[in-house]
């Protein structure tokens, strides 16, 4: 079998940064199969295996530009063989994989496929034709058309791009006037507004198999939003929901969501409202892994590589994930760099002494300089993996929040 990884997360090896670590394609077996890589700069560094099992290799500028990885996976082709799997584990490049293979007509999901939970139009048409629970929406035309059906849904709404992540380019807008200096300042073809649901925001990570059952899943509660961490630089965690009535009602909506959008093979993070009054509303779905410290939280508490598991399936490998025999919890924290400039860390505080529940913990050091840029894997204030009873790792990730202290000096840029 000839499998080709298009691949952008680096690895780390400074002993402190666990980033990317489940990723470990050195794990597939490359004297069994031919195994070849398109990789960006940073790509080439998670590549771990040794290169003289690797059927050929490729570095690229971009992996987002389409034409360059066409003509990379073709040329690969042309030298190793016809490729059996094309392999993309980022959100960023799920599309791009797509339309490889149906361009080089590789096995593999196509863009159709894809769309239904790349797309947030299209995955919440689907869903609402399902019966589920979606807030209301319409894709953004025209200003005065948009401005028309916003006045239909109602004030404040959410603006956001169709096909974005991690919140990047969402926008809580408050009236008219607000829109439509918005719809001017962006592609508004690019774009769609929502309800704005007032709830708690939950998310679901786990493993759909090939009849688009969900054998394996696991609930958390957000700590504040991804929104307010990208907007207002607030920090973000969340905690994994023990046993629960509310709980099985969301792992059963987990389980309508993926089976409406036919979701087989692959990982999944879904995230939802629970509202006051306890309904359950969807946000949107993504058919990966969840990011920052999810992944890790998981593999610690239950075994289970989310990352792993989906390579396997890709790959066409058996999967095989353990039954839970536990109900175990635990947390995770992020508190954003407060600057939007370069900053040298002056002082830090250390939780790990003080909040036995930390797990992980990776703060910057004194002098460190702090990159202004970055997801939620960057070097940030401070990153947190917490492992105790649900009750109490909500506690110590408020009173992180409350208790952490970073000073930081900005420099000229």
């Amino acid at each position: 079998m000839h499998i080709v990884v298009l691949n952008r997360w680096p690895r780390f090896s400074d002993e402190r940064r666990w980033d990317n670590e489940l990723e470990r394609f050195e794990d597939l077996d490359h004297d069994r199969h031919q195994i070849s890589y398109v990789v960006d700069a940073e790509g080439a560094t998670g590549v771990l295996a040794d290169r003289s099992h690797i059927a050929d290799f490729v570095i690229l500028e971009d992996l987002t530009d389409l034409a360059a990885v066409c003509d990379a996976v073709r040329g690969i082709a042309d030298r190793v063989g016809p490729v059996d799997h094309l392999v993309a584990l980022s959100e960023y490049l799920l599309e791009v994989a797509a339309q490889v293979r149906e361009e080089l007509e590789i096995p593999g999901p196509r863009p159709a496929e894809v769309s239904t939970y790349r797309n947030k139009l299209t995955m919440k048409q689907l869903l609402a034709d399902a019966g589920v629970r979606v807030p209301r929406f319409a894709p953004c035309a025209d200003v005065e058309t948009t401005a028309r059906v916003a006045r239909d849904i109602g004030y404040p709404l959410i603006l956001k791009p169709v096909a974005g992540a991690a919140s990047k380019g969402v926008h809580r807008v408050a009236d008219e006037a607000s829109l439509r200096s918005w719809l001017e300042s962006v592609d508004s073809a690019d774009y769609q507004i929502e309800e704005l649901i007032d709830g708690t925001v939950y998310h679901v990570d786990g493993f759909a198999d090939h009849e688009a059952r969900v054998p394996f899943q696991v609930v958390s509660r957000y700590i504040n939003d991804c929104l307010a961490f990208e907007t207002s630089g607030e920090p973000l965690g969340s905690v994994v929901v023990q046993e629960s009535a509310l709980r099985e009602r969301v792992e059963e909506f987990a389980r309508a969501c993926v089976a409406a959008l036919d979701m087989r093979s692959m990982a999944i993070h879904l995230e939802l409202f629970v509202t006051q009054d306890e309904e359950i509303v969807f946000l949107e779905i993504a058919g990966r892994v969840g990011g920052a410290e999810v992944p890790h939280l998981i593999n610690r508490l239950f075994g289970v590589n989310l990352s792993w598991v989906w390579l396997q399936a890709i790959c066409g490998e058996p999967v095989s994930l353990p039954a839970k025999t536990s109900d175990p919890s635990g947390g995770w924290l992020i508190i954003p760099k407060r600057d939007r400039l370069p900053a040298k860390v002056i002082h830090r505080t250390s939780m790990r002494g003080s909040v036995p529940t930390v797990w992980r913990e990776l703060v910057p050091s004194p002098g460190e300089v702090l990159d202004p840029d970055g997801s939620y894997d960057s070097i940030h204030s401070g990153r947190y993996i917490l492992v105790g009873d649900e009750a109490q790792v909500e506690a110590d990730i408020q009173h992180i929040i409350e208790n952490f202290r970073i000073e930081t000096s900005l420099l000229p840029v």
